[in-house]
């Protein structure tokens, strides 16, 4: 498995509050549910293939 990438993200108060509950609510971490949302929005916009996220 290559190495994964690390960054420095900032969030509003509210945006963290809201990826923190559904990540609660799925049982992931706030770390897995942002991975999670940015594969999901990335496959519905065509700009990776389906194979390239499949570790959802």
């Amino acid at each position: 498995m290559p190495e994964r990438k690390k960054l420095l993200l900032r969030l509003d108060p509210a945006v963290y509050d809201a990826i923190a509950k559904w990540a609660a609510d799925d049982l992931r971490s706030v770390n897995a549910q942002i991975e999670y949302a940015l594969r999901l929005a990335l496959k519905e916009s065509g700009r990776v293939s389906r194979k390239d996220t499949s570790s959802d």
